[in-house]
């Protein structure tokens, strides 16, 4: 084996190494990064010849957790690792989008990149690193590829930029954004913050672009080590100039008075279409089979430089606005009768209905990742039909692209939606795309937005998002910003940046560069024209609703929130939840315990105020101990020949001696009092040792005019009635806290 071993050595002095030569050999390149405890293997694969007709770049990317590198068991039935989970997917779009843009545009066979977590430290998060070892993997290997890249996290803690920081740490940070670079440009950003502002992204931005050349260099000096500097030869394309420039001649005049026309989604593009069928109809029949492919490549270059020039020279957008122009916007709240919360958000030919819906803690979403574990209590979904864009084919279900832009629109919200103590509704937004034409993900956020407001949800302040373009020429010497970009400019342009926030500042952006050599200049001004469009957008949002409805709507079910010792969680609960699920039988309701410290959080959830006063009554009871002094109706459990036994509270008993049932003599106890039926008594003493009650009925009726207290007879010394289970040891059947320190009452009766 030829093992080559090279360390990244970062500022704090962690470090990460990068090893080739050991594992997986028979891949075109594999290498192993590690960092502390944690391990990541990448493999990557390519074909050695294109498909036929192939004119893009078929590029996979897995990234697969391992559960056994964290020491824990998969769940499920079949106990191992299945289809991918929502993280590993975004983790693996995070790879995709740093790496696509830099294989050559004439590189079109099959490119396999496969990242595995394979030891795990709890602290260290893997993400972070997933992107150096695929760029690490391709470096050692012999396809094309312009890189190398590497990712980075960058966390906000107490004011400091830090690198890659730990579970713990982010924690605390008020920024995160994961960054991807080659050693000259920013290739990728996306993250979430609290607000912060322009200036403080952009620092960080270029905080993660230092630490990145430092990883490049190292996979440059690890290239060179291992004799792949020279990558494979390859012709994927075919050309005919002549072809190439017949198509130019027929078509740009005409691509641009097209793209000049100002017309709508649907018939721009039919125009295009038909102005490349006609110019097939100019190659003689028996050749424009075999020249298709090469057609319609030739044309789509046409189409895109005569657009781009459009805007560069003219200031002339596709539909017909200026670059800081926003689309036409109109919304609506309440939509939906029977929805919690709905929201209608159209902005120029992008449209979302958004829903919100209120559960418990039983309905949050449960996350068992191999180091993440726990609920969330906020989820974003986000649906896309292919009728929103005019497609004719079947809905196939959630796939990367959902579950990315759900995400991105998540990130952009949670931060305001109230959680813990401040909300006690499990959260469920859900997005569904019913026309798109670019920005679809923003046209979420902003109709999410008023969604939850709609649903009587408080809100921290309202979000807004847009989505901003960039098209530069060679060199980059003259550029235009797009605000509200549509879905041909994100295709044909040069950057995809999208940005979230409140007023007072930005809380998510997804950002993706396809362009060499792009100032920080250009992105500073980019930022600061994205502001002026959300504020925009914010303002026209406002007209609709400006702040959360003041209660939730009617047939919103209601949640009422106490906290009990966490000494009465198990009196509640019930042996095997018995006491519990009859509560909740009786009542018509849902509750939920969530152990916190010393206390018990209780939900009770229901729809009919007058089961859920009698669930919270319930729980009360349970909940409360007895004072000396204070009079309760009770029911009386049983009757023995010396007192009744009366049910206070739930689980608390106390005994009602025959001499405290009235102030006349009593006989027999049940010419008083009857098993089954209720009695008011006073709580007359608690015995400190053993917590049983003495109560009384009598202390609660009048004493009767020259009442004459009967002489009481000394107690014989061998025949002590405490030691006997008399009175005072059969007060409280129950104890102070509930059925589970009730004495077996046969016993009692044998004592007795």
């Amino acid at each position: 084996m030829k093992i080559i071993k090279k360390v990244i050595t970062l500022d704090d002095g962690r470090t990460i190494e990068i090893e080739t030569g050991k594992l997986a050999k028979q891949a075109d390149g594999s290498v192993v990064v590690k960092m502390g405890g944690t391990m990541l293997l990448a493999a990557v694969t390519c074909a050695k010849e294109a498909k036929p007709d192939t004119d893009f770049m078929p590029l996979s990317v897995d990234y697969k957790e391992k559960f056994a590198a964290a020491g824990r068991y998969p769940g499920g039935f079949m106990k191992r690792e299945g289809r991918p989970s929502d993280y590993e997917i975004l983790v693996s779009r995070l790879i995709d989008r740093a790496l696509r843009p830099l294989f050559p545009d004439d590189f079109h066979a099959e490119v396999f990149v496969n990242v595995f977590l394979i030891s795990a430290e709890k602290q260290i998060m893997p993400d972070a690193l997933a992107g150096l070892a695929a760029s690490a993997a391709l470096a050692v290997s012999d396809i094309p590829f312009n890189g190398p890249i590497s990712e980075v996290r960058v966390g906000r803690v107490n004011g400091e930029f830090v690198i890659n920081p730990s579970f713990s740490q982010l924690g605390e940070a008020d920024l995160d954004i994961m960054v991807a670079a080659t050693y000259d440009n920013i290739m990728m950003v996306e993250g979430e913050m609290k607000e912060v502002s322009e200036a403080v992204m952009l620092e960080a931005i270029k905080f993660a672009h230092q630490e990145i050349k430092k990883h490049c260099k190292v996979q440059m000096e690890l290239m060179e080590e291992a004799g792949k500097t020279v990558k494979r030869e390859y012709c994927h394309e075919e050309n005919d100039e002549e072809l190439r420039k017949a198509v130019e001649a027929f078509c740009y005049d005409r691509c641009y008075a097209i793209a000049k026309s100002g017309d709508d989604k649907h018939t721009r593009s039919d125009a295009f279409e038909a102005l490349k069928e006609e110019f097939m109809q100019t190659i003689p029949e028996e050749e424009r089979e075999a020249k298709e492919v090469m057609v319609a490549r030739y044309y789509h270059d046409v189409e895109k430089r005569a657009m781009r020039r459009m805007i560069l020279d003219e200031g002339i957008r596709l539909d017909g606005r200026s670059a800081t122009d926003i689309r036409p916007i109109w919304s609506e709240v309440d939509f939906l009768p029977m929805a919690h919360g709905s929201a209608i958000f159209t902005r120029g030919e992008t449209q979302s209905l958004t829903t919100v819906t209120l559960g418990t803690k039983l309905d949050m979403k449960e996350m068992d990742e191999v180091l993440i574990q726990g609920t969330e209590q906020f989820v974003l979904h986000y649906n896309f039909p292919p009728f929103s864009t005019g497609e004719a084919r079947p809905s196939r279900g959630v796939g990367r692209r959902e579950i990315g832009h759900g995400n991105l629109a998540h990130r952009a919200l949670k931060a305001m939606v109230p959680v813990g103590e401040e909300n006690p509704y499990a959260i469920r937004v859900v997005s569904d795309i019913l026309e798109s034409n670019g920005s679809s993900s923003m046209a979420t956020v902003c109709a999410g937005t008023l969604a939850l407001m709609d649903a009587g949800v408080k809100l921290k302040k309202p979000v807004s998002g847009i989505a901003m373009g960039l098209i530069t020429d060679e060199g980059n010497k003259k550029f235009a910003i797009l605000s509200d970009i549509l879905g041909d400019e994100d295709h044909l342009g040069d950057m995809d940046f999208k940005v979230t926030g409140t007023r007072d500042g930005i809380t998510a952006t997804q950002m993706d560069i396809k362009v060499d050599g792009l100032p920080y200049e250009v992105l500073e001004q980019a930022l600061e024209q994205a502001r002026q469009g959300r504020m925009h957008i914010m303002d026209e949002m406002m007209k609709t609703i400006s702040e959360p409805r003041a209660d939730y709507k009617p047939h919103v079910p209601r949640i009422i929130q106490i906290t009990i010792p966490q000494d009465f969680i198990g009196a509640v609960i019930g042996t095997g939840g018995k006491v519990i699920q009859e509560i909740q039988k009786t009542t018509g309701t849902t509750i939920t315990i969530t152990e916190e410290g010393e206390y018990g959080i209780v939900d009770i959830f229901g729809e009919n105020k007058e089961g859920m006063d009698a669930a919270l009554a319930t729980i009360k009871a349970i909940t409360t101990v007895p004072e000396v002094g204070k009079v309760y109706t009770g029911k009386v459990i049983s009757i023995l020949e010396f007192g009744a036994f009366v049910e206070i509270l739930p689980g608390k008993e106390g005994l009602l001696h025959v001499s405290e049932l009235d102030w006349k003599k009593v006989d027999k106890v049940e010419d008083i009092v009857k098993v089954g039926e209720q009695v008011t008594v006073k709580l007359l003493e608690i015995d400190e040792r053993s917590g049983k009650m003495r109560l009384s009925r009598k202390a609660l009726i009048e004493k009767p005019e020259g009442y004459v207290e009967p002489e009481r007879k000394p107690r014989p010394a061998n025949n002590d009635r405490n030691n006997r289970g008399g009175h005072s040891r059969g007060s409280d059947r129950g104890g102070s806290r509930g059925g589970h320190d009730r004495q077996d009452r046969r016993s009692s009766r044998s004592r007795e």
